[in-house]
């Protein structure tokens, strides 16, 4: 009787309020941003642990998927809490399907979704970063990434014929979406998972504090396919490293595939256990290098092609524009992306098309940061030679007063003008912590306001590693 009540009661759990959800997600996010973009979502199906929502275009997908999801996700939690996933579908490719008035709909529905995403039945799988956008297809090659490409191809027909295979490069230079698109690939016939490095280590911190690590050993040894994305992050966490490396060598020994990504080749690794270093280099190491013109220019032509589609032809990027941003942004393929999209915002406020002078100061910091390339260890030179005083003194352990001050600006600099993670530029200042590195940010934040002197050298310095060539200084 007592099961029959419970069976009831689940039976008729309230339905989400679509309408309160959307009505949530203009109040949190902003008018402008809910009639641009989530306006269009709309509710297909509410499962046990996900639900299903349609979008007109793929475009809108991938750009709700980039920078909304999350916070989509936390509002429909709020009504829904055993909900831990989104998944999309496009409305056109599937609009006979939705309207079908059969009694197969349900199962059309189940058909689509198993086209477009990826099933997640684990409780361990709702990290899994699987993006159903992020394919072969749409991946742009070029010279300097075509041997990655080729080797994660290779991958996905063939499991195992490299294995592991191993792929590192700069931020932004497409590593993440190779690994999505071998998990893409993979994903129908193998259980694929697909996490970063900083996900597995609080994975597997979460399980040994709920004493589950039988599961958590269970699972990942058991999987057929493991991406893990950033293996650089492992970094100094040797109790993790040892889980990692006896996960690694389980599934190395019954066949299963491993795919990483770093910023950086397995020799040059820091902090991480030499054995594993190793098993990285006894499979395929690829590395996607800084993409060259014409790389670059392609890519700036399809996104530029899939935003005319989008607007519907309204907005202009011209040919002028588009050969300047290939020849100035030369740092990563996410700035040329994020340039276009400064343009574009541009063109759609003013109702114009930019000249090129104007381009120049829509983009002056990415120009900047491309022409110059800048780095800790320019920085590092730059006060030094400001201050006085030489690379080993900046270094050193010492804490005299002549040499905490510039060590001070030079971290600050390095956190204001580079991509560099927290412990990066620690490293990078003879391994100090992350948490001296937050400490001098905030020391120089204070001082800026309080001493004007100090301020003024600073922006000095600031110029001067921005307008400068290496060269000059």
């Amino acid at each position: 009787m007592k099961n029959n009540l419970q069976n009831s009661n689940a039976s008729i759990e309230k339905k989400i309020d679509w309408k309160t959800v959307q009505s949530t997600m203009k109040a949190r996010l902003g008018q402008d941003i809910f009639e641009s973009w989530l306006k269009k979502i709309e509710l297909v199906e509410e499962y046990n642990n996900y639900v299903l929502l349609s979008v007109t275009t793929r475009f809108i997908r991938d750009w709700i998927t980039s920078r909304y999801l999350d916070q989509i996700l936390q509002i429909i939690k709020e009504f829904k809490k055993n909900i831990i996933r989104i998944e999309f579908v496009i409305e056109d490719n599937n609009k006979k399907k939705y309207n079908s008035h059969d009694n197969g709909l349900e199962q059309n529905i189940e058909n689509s979704i198993k086209d477009n995403v990826s099933f997640i039945k684990d409780s361990f799988l709702q990290y899994n970063r699987i993006d159903p956008n992020k394919n072969f297809d749409n991946f742009i090659t070029g010279s300097s990434n075509r041997l990655a490409f080729e080797a994660s191809k290779k991958v996905s027909q063939d499991v195992a014929h490299y294995n592991p295979l191993y792929i590192f490069g700069g931020v932004g230079m497409g590593k993440t979406h190779l690994l999505n698109s071998i998990g893409l690939s993979l994903k129908e016939k193998n259980k694929v998972m697909f996490i970063s490095a900083e996900r597995f280590m609080y994975q597997f911190v979460k399980s040994i504090k709920s004493n589950e690590m039988v599961k958590f050993k269970e699972y990942f040894r058991n999987t057929d396919i493991l991406l893990i994305d950033d293996i650089q992050f492992m970094n100094g966490k040797e109790a993790m490293q040892e889980e990692f490396f006896h996960t690694f060598n389980a599934l190395i020994e019954k066949g299963s595939q491993v795919i990483l990504s770093a910023d950086r080749p397995p020799n040059k690794l820091t902090r991480i256990q030499e054995r594993i270093k190793s098993r990285f280099s006894g499979g395929l190491v690829v590395d996607i290098q800084d993409p060259d013109y014409e790389l670059r220019y392609k890519i700036i032509k399809s996104k530029t092609d899939e935003l005319g589609l989008f607007y519907s032809n309204q907005i202009n990027i011209t040919k002028e524009i588009q050969e300047f941003i290939g020849n100035e942004i030369r740092t990563s393929i996410r700035e040329i992306v994020g340039a276009l999209n400064r343009i574009v915002s541009f063109s759609r406020i003013y109702n114009k098309v930019p000249s090129l002078s104007e381009v120049r100061i829509i983009l002056k910091d990415l120009l900047n940061l491309s022409e110059n390339k800048v780095t800790i260890d320019f920085i590092q030179t730059t006060v030094c030679k400001f201050f006085k005083i030489s690379k080993n003194e900046m270094l050193s352990p010492r804490r005299s007063r002549y040499l905490v001050r510039p060590r001070q600006t030079a971290i600050y600099l390095s956190k204001m003008l580079t991509s560099k993670s927290l412990p990066e530029i620690g490293r990078a200042f003879s391994n100090r912590d992350h948490t001296t590195v937050i400490h001098s940010v905030k020391t120089i934040d204070k001082l800026r306001k309080e001493d004007s002197e100090l301020n003024i050298n600073i922006d000095n310095l600031k110029n001067k590693i921005l307008y400068s060539k290496e060269n000059e200084i």
